[in-house]
């Protein structure tokens, strides 16, 4: 897993030479009061440096490479202080690899009506700069994200924050690898894909391994650590009596925990971020990995049950966009409908995989029969999630192309308790509404494995599926089916005209 604490936005400033050596140095003190702003910010999750002036054809390249070398370096956010020829911006944006927002500001809020002269005009000419870098970007077909207003509104800052957020799951997916333990559940559709242009587009990787590889590391765990991690059960959760020390299913509880052991030595040996599983191939395991998969989730791994790769890859890129958030991000899965005339609601789950950190209230560690993967019976963490609201996201491969689906939807409480559901759950009302959703979830190709996020909103969806380069398709409040669907045949007109059906990207 990386390590992300030392990331870093470089703000890197347009102006040229033309205003001379002191409107230059005003320049730069006025952007490092601003990139000192924007630093301090609880709203974007990451170090904001004030990098230099780009004054010259020279300089602006010499940035741009820079920053594409740079480990650290997450993207960068562009102001024009003052007029700022843009045919000097186009030998490094041409190179630029990093993904970039314009923000369009300048530093003085208020104008100074009594003392404003030529000297204050040439110096603080954002108005104009900006937009001569915004034809540019136009000209050149750059994707970027444009963030307008003053530099000390909160609304600014949550504007450039869910950018960030993008950028750093983009960051984190490059190189990042996805292990595949066993294959895709048969039969089934949606969780296969192309590999090779996933990796093209995305920068991450998918490799298969066999559940032999995994059985390995679970039968090398020792005794000792196996127990050690059980008591850090009993610490963390509430365990039923089974469970406990001198319970029936004590035994269990162990083999929960020797397969967490093992599957994290596996993960940690192939340098894994993300993995899959599927209960049709466990020969060697006692039982279906479900308690780790949602610990190792909560630590901030990626997940797909029955081989869904591009789902595993997906939770891992929004576990990253959201890890300095208080809400949490999940595998999800679309199981069951209440089709009640005066409220529809969709209820959430899967068979064990949730992730506690969605979770409204302490989990319960239980262990129930399965049926179905014919192993002994798998512990789980059971809970519900609080109301609030969400988003269901989903990537999936329609060949020529990949396409990211967002539903905005609101966590409800179920209507009733419910005591015989032996898993995690999750109860939604889907924006602008059931029949409008589902159906609009299905024109699209949404698959029935979504990344259920409480901290993620579809702002940085949408910055995300900007930098990467793919189709987003967002059902929100004010979705209607008919524009839904004038939308996607656009969309596909559009992706084959601008590259072809032969590249799946």
């Amino acid at each position: 897993m990386k390590d992300r604490t030392q990331l870093e936005l470089w703000l890197v400033t347009g102006s040229q030479h033309l205003y001379g050596p002191d409107a230059l140095a005003q320049v730069a003190s006025n952007s490092q009061e601003v990139a000192n702003a924007l630093n301090h910010s609880r709203s974007i999750p990451a170090k904001v440096v004030f990098k230099r002036v780009g004054e010259t054809p020279e300089s602006i390249r010499s940035i741009c490479m820079e920053a594409n070398d740079s480990q650290s370096c997450i993207g960068l956010v562009v102001w024009c202080h003052t007029f700022s020829p843009a045919k000097m911006w186009i030998g490094g944006l041409s190179l630029l690899n990093k993904p970039l927002l314009h923000l369009h500001t300048q530093f003085h809020r208020d104008l100074p009506w009594n003392a404003i002269d030529m000297d204050y005009m040439n110096l603080h000419q954002s108005a104009h700069g900006d937009r001569e870098f915004g034809f540019m970007c136009a000209r050149m077909r750059l994707e970027r994200k444009v963030v307008v207003g003053h530099w000390q509104d909160s609304e600014v800052h949550e504007r450039i924050g869910a950018w960030t957020r993008a950028a750093k799951g983009w960051h984190s997916i490059q190189g990042a690898k996805v292990v595949r333990i066993g294959d895709n559940m048969r039969e089934v559709s949606v969780t296969e894909g192309d590999k090779v242009g996933a990796e093209s587009r995305f920068g991450f990787s998918v490799n298969g391994y066999g559940v032999g590889d995994l059985v390995e590391f679970v039968n090398g765990q020792m005794d000792s650590d196996v127990d050690a991690l059980c008591a850090e059960y009993e610490d963390e959760y509430e365990l039923v009596e089974a469970l406990k020390r001198g319970g029936k299913r004590r035994e269990s509880l162990r083999d929960g925990a020797r397969i967490e052991l093992g599957l994290r030595a596996f993960l940690k040996d192939t340098n894994a971020s993300a993995f899959t599983t599927t209960f049709e191939d466990l020969r060697g395991l006692k039982q279906l990995p479900g308690l780790s998969v949602q610990r190792l989730m909560r630590d901030g791994y990626g997940f797909g049950a029955e081989g869904d790769w591009k789902t595993a890859a997906l939770v891992y890129l929004m576990k990253v966009m959201g890890e300095d958030l208080d809400e949490g991000t999940s595998f999800m899965e679309d199981y069951t409908y209440h089709l009640h005339p005066e409220g529809t609601k969709v209820l959430g789950s899967h068979m064990l995989e949730i992730c506690p950190t969605i979770a409204a209230e302490k989990p319960k560690l239980e262990i129930h029969p399965l049926g179905i993967g014919g192993k002994e019976d798998p512990v789980r963490l059971v809970f519900d999630v609080a109301p609030g609201p969400a988003i269901n996201a989903v990537i999936v491969d329609l060949g020529n192309r990949f396409r990211l689906v967002v539903n905005d939807v609101d966590v409800v409480e179920p209507d009733e308790p419910l005591p015989n559901l032996p898993v995690a759950r999750a109860v939604w009302e889907p924006r602008p509404d059931f029949k409008t959703s589902a159906a609009s979830w299905m024109y699209a190709g949404g698959s029935h494995h979504p990344v259920f996020s409480k901290s993620l909103d579809a702002e940085a969806m949408e910055d995300l599926a900007s930098i990467a380069g793919i189709e987003m398709v967002h059902i929100g409040a004010d979705s209607s089916l008919s524009e839904l669907r004038k939308e996607l045949r656009l969309n596909e007109s559009f992706y084959h005209v601008n590259r072809g059906f032969s590249f799946a990207g």
